[in-house]
């Protein structure tokens, strides 16, 4: 991608000795804006929607990634373009947010940055854009709460179950849909807790995602509990434990060495052996603090050693060793732990508090599959849910996480906001024929601006069809009538009014009513979409001048040569 962008251009360039660099500006920098967002745009479009196409990622070191999912291909993108790393971080913010729309956010930003680069060059000034722009934002806005969103007074299953499915359907787990749709709500809701505020949260990181070879897609399973992918110290040691108290840790149960470079002068060899047992001690002490706190449970990331396990298995304790620090961090927030890395306190004393253990009402570890696990179950603060992905390789289990934690994503959305849309380039459609309207009533330079944002909000549609194979002009003109017809009927007109959730249903390429059909997003999702979009374009666009340092030359040696 690079090279589009090296070719020389014909703008002024500052003498080398004024700047050191080059300047290039004017409609120079905004065609080279234009080229690099589109080349961007251009990647991820063919991977829209429930017709979309994988791409095939190979990096520099030969890791191969199959995906379709707009962030994820963009992050794995070597980008050098300026412009171009705005559609990037736009993606990855999109992800972060909402967890879904991230190619929809990409393809629009590059067509309204292209739309006002034609303004610009018929003589509209980059402000009356901007502005035009931000009204248009504004009036979109207004228009998708008052009239596209429907609220979901009593979220039914049925709503959840469509929000899921809508958000798989263009993913590799879209022929499952049905089946990990379920699997997706029953998490979610599994993990329904209540902060201070009174608020209701569904966090999606309560949800561990394991993954495991074999078997085909449709023997994953949901497992009520949090899962962790080790399995207990030692075979001596208890595979079940009720009423677990959970010592969660990050020390290293290893018999003690002397640090290097510790000199210890001794005049009895008699001591020698004294050191020598205080170093395997000092460790056995640490676990009998901890075990004498009541912890029955003992997990720690780091290593726990012959001699330490014999302390354990005679207190009859269950101990895990080796377990990822993003585990136990969930694990101490949903059972109530501290994650402890060091047992000494300010005055240098080695002491374990026994407010630090966790609760939950068991422990045990269980064959999942062909591997074991171990479950903490029933934990304290707030529940939490496994989801165990079967497939039959690496790149197939990677995309169905992807997958599954988009449609998680979108689920948590639905459930805290409580409003949803029609899907299927319904909400597009239907703004793209409110914002031409409302464009005719300005009698300003920004109507020209409105329009080309109307016009840009078809791209949606228009995208969906052409991955589909089907044509887009026809469908796209169809669903225009429907919503113009929409807006323009009476009040008194029901079965009119109800166009306005018609969309496109790309297997039998016609126009359908979303909502009967199923099809629905969160509300939120196509807001921030529609919002980051626009601050995304109007960033980029307000860019007149590059400039760019030329890097510093080596000083030559003037007694190389001698």
């Amino acid at each position: 991608m690079a090279g589009i962008f090296s070719a020389p251009r014909n703008s002024g360039t500052l003498s080398v000795t004024v700047l050191g660099g080059e300047k290039i500006s004017g409609s120079d920098i905004r065609d080279q804006n234009v080229l690099a967002t589109q080349a961007i745009a251009n990647v991820v479009k063919s991977s829209f929607g429930p017709s979309g196409l994988d791409k095939m990622m190979v990096d520099d070191i030969g890791d191969v990634t199959v995906t379709n999912d707009g962030a994820t291909i963009l992050s794995l993108l070597d980008v050098e373009h300026p412009a171009g790393k705005i559609l990037v971080t736009l993606a990855q913010q999109q992800d972060k947010e909402v967890g879904d729309g991230t190619t929809t956010v990409v393809i629009l930003a590059s067509e309204l940055i292209k739309r006002a680069n034609d303004l610009i060059r018929n003589r509209i000034h980059t402000t009356t854009i901007i502005t035009g722009y931000r009204i248009a934002l504004r009036e979109a806005l207004r228009f998708m709460s008052d009239v596209m969103s429907m609220s979901v007074d009593a979220l039914g299953r049925e709503t959840l179950m469509n929000i899921a499915t809508t958000s798989m359907s263009s993913k590799i787990i879209g022929s499952n849909s049905e089946f990990f749709a379920n699997m997706c709500v029953d998490a979610m809701l599994a993990v329904k807790s209540v902060n201070n505020r009174g608020d209701i949260k569904y966090p999606v990181k309560a949800i561990n995602i394991l993954k495991a070879h074999g078997k085909s897609a449709t023997e994953s399973m949901l497992v009520k509990g949090y899962a962790l992918n080790c399995t207990v110290a030692s075979q001596a040691m208890p595979t079940r434990v009720q009423n677990a108290k959970i010592a969660v840790l990050d020390i290293n149960f290893q018999k003690q060495r002397m640090a290097l470079g510790v000199h210890i002068t001794i005049d009895d060899p008699a001591q020698l052996e004294k050191i020598r047992e205080r170093e395997a001690t000092m460790v056995l002490d640490r676990i009998k603090l901890i075990l004498d706190a009541g912890a029955n449970v003992v997990l720690t990331t780091k290593g726990i050693d012959d001699l330490c396990l014999k302390s354990f298995v005679e207190r009859g304790c269950m101990a895990v060793r080796r377990c990822k620090k993003e585990d136990l961090r969930r694990i101490a927030k949903a059972t109530g732990a501290t994650l402890v890395s060091s047992l000494s306190n300010l005055e240098g004393e080695e002491v374990f508090d026994p407010s630090n253990l966790g609760t939950a009402e068991e422990v045990v570890q269980e064959r999942i599959s062909d591997d074991e696990c171990i479950l903490v179950k029933g934990t304290k603060s707030y529940s939490s849910a496994s989801i165990i992905l079967r497939g039959a390789n690496d790149f197939q289990l990677d995309e169905m996480e992807r997958s599954v934690h988009d449609s998680l994503c979108a689920i948590k959305r639905t459930l805290e906001s409580g409003k949803v849309v029609p899907g299927g380039g319904a909400v597009e459609t239907a703004l793209s024929i409110y914002l031409e309207n409302f464009a005719t009533t300005l009698g300003s330079r920004e109507q020209l601006a409105i329009a080309e944002f109307a016009s840009a909000l078809l791209i949606i549609p228009k995208t969906l069809a052409i991955n589909a194979a089907k044509d887009s002009s026809d469908l796209v003109a169809k669903l225009r009538s429907y919503h113009a017809a929409s807006q323009s009927a009476a009040e008194t007109d029901a079965k009119k009014k109800a166009y306005k959730n018609y969309g496109l249903d790309l297997m039998k390429g016609k126009v359908v009513d979303e909502v009967k059909a199923g099809v629905l997003e969160p509300s939120m999702s196509k807001v921030k979409s529609l919002k980051s979009a626009v601050e995304a374009c109007i960033s980029i666009m307000r860019i007149d001048t590059m400039i760019k340092l030329d890097p510093e030359q080596p000083m030559e040696d003037p007694h190389g040569d001698h």
